[in-house]
């Protein structure tokens, strides 16, 4: 582990004093780019191929910055354990908590220490087209392989405008669209996904809404990968997707490696849908973070607005690691039950 900063460690969760932290100085892209550009452009069809693509946790010090030592280590595993490629800086990932210069770093970071192992895709979208044609110019020249993207939030836009929106993109590289309703706030309809099927970059799309979506997608030919880790199985074997991205495989990679590559296994979906349904009790990426940090794979910092999960969940995921098996899940130290004041939360950094 790296060494512990000398600044406040913020907020604890059971103490009410004050816990600003200042601000870390801005970070610079320039070292990265000459370094981490591929020796050849990665075409729609490599990322096409993809089974399993983990949302990598992105862990933090106390002083609230990253944690690239445990950051390294987590994606080593991911490489080790099978995982064919890393969504950087996605919800998982807590991209929408980083600025985007700390987001350009890690996706450079990612591709200069690990990219001719796994495949490096950047969450660059954003609810403005222009900061996400913006970003994902910088993160392909900082050598990512793909780029994914969400439709536009909060501010949604019509059926045109999303076309008009991913249609910025698409030429810079190749892009996994990501269809996430319960957090934009809007479907992406099947005619816009049809109308941009043809872009030559348009890898597939990372679909959340459920099977017969997926079933409609594949059906025309069109990669879809399950962006829920408790439908992944079926949609897999069953409605044919090509894979997953998913939040399990931070936790249980090879499993999750057996999951999508080694047939049809409903006795394993089974034995791991309860530790699924545990990650998503609460928003993701609550419940990874508490989990990692429970491992001991990760320091158990928080940045707000994330908290941990409730000292009776956490008693929960003690007892879940134990019916999978310890030696299934990231990590060597034991899984323990972290007391409330063992978290730092923070809100300045």
């Amino acid at each position: 582990m790296a060494a512990q900063p000398t600044a406040s460690p913020g907020v604890r969760l059971g103490w009410k004093g004050p816990g600003a932290l200042a601000s870390p100085s801005r970070l610079t892209l320039s070292r990265f780019a000459a370094a981490a550009l591929p020796s050849h452009r990665t075409s729609a069809d490599e990322i096409k191929s993809l089974r399993l693509i983990t949302a990598v946790k992105t862990p933090y010090l106390p002083d609230g910055r990253f944690d690239l030592e445990a950051y390294d280590s987590l994606i080593n595993t991911q490489i080790n354990d099978g995982a064919e490629g890393v969504i950087v800086g996605g919800t998982t990932g807590e991209g929408h908590l980083m600025s985007w210069d700390e987001h350009i770093m890690l996706i450079g970071h990612t591709v200069n220490c690990f990219g001719s192992n796994i495949k490096v895709i950047g969450n660059t979208g954003s609810n403005s087209t222009r900061e996400a044609v913006h970003a994902t110019e910088q993160g392909f020249a900082v050598g990512m392989h793909a780029a994914l993207h969400v439709n536009p939030y909060y501010g949604k836009t019509s059926t045109a405008g999303l076309i008009a929106h991913f249609g910025e993109v698409l030429p810079m590289g190749p892009t996994i669209i990501y269809n996430v309703p319960g957090r934009t706030g809007q479907d992406i309809p099947p005619s816009v996904i049809e109308a941009l099927s043809g872009d030559s970059n348009m890898a597939g799309v990372k679909e959340c809404v459920g099977h017969e979506r997926v079933k409609c997608y594949t059906d025309k030919g069109i990669t879809i990968w399950s962006g829920n880790d408790d439908e992944c199985h079926d949609s897999r074997w069953n409605h044919g997707a090509t894979g997953v991205i998913s939040v399990a495989s931070n936790l249980v990679p090879g499993l999750m490696h057996s999951l999508m590559f080694e047939g049809e296994n409903a006795a394993l979906n089974e034995k791991l849908l309860p530790l699924m349904k545990w990650l998503f009790c609460e928003p993701n990426p609550i419940g990874l973070n508490t989990a990692l940090a429970q491992l001991g794979v990760v320091r158990p910092v928080f940045r707000l607005p994330y908290a941990p999960l409730p000292l009776e969940r956490r008693i929960e995921f003690v007892r879940i690691v134990e019916a999978i098996g310890r030696e299934n899940f990231v990590g060597q130290k034991e899984v323990r039950v972290l007391d409330d004041d063992d978290f730092v939360l923070i809100s300045r950094y």
